[in-house]
């Protein structure tokens, strides 16, 4: 089961994916650059995140959630660059 559904997300999301990123097309998200402003984008990699961390807690998944709103740098967009960032900042932000 995963760690977020759609209404613990806090903050506001577009939910119309356009193929070819439509996950109902492709599967999955798009595995290159996070959108931040896609609803389904975003809770994918938040529960992919808590897989991969092991993270338990809405909370924890809430703080990603936050983190990538509103501090990650703007630059910061392959999923694996997010995820590096949130690991070496997590401390950072309480």
């Amino acid at each position: 089961m995963p760690l977020l559904q759609k209404s613990d997300l806090e903050f506001d999301y577009s939910w119309t994916a356009i193929a070819p990123d439509d996950p109902k097309v492709t599967g999955k998200p798009d595995s290159t650059f996070l959108n931040r402003n896609e609803g389904y984008e975003v809770l994918a990699f938040i529960n992919s995140f808590a897989t991969a961390c092991d993270l338990k807690q809405k909370d924890s998944g809430v703080k990603v959630e936050r983190l990538i709103k509103k501090h990650l740098p703007g630059d910061t967009r392959s999923h694996a660059n997010v995820k590096k960032w949130l690991i070496d900042n997590w401390k950072r932000f309480g």
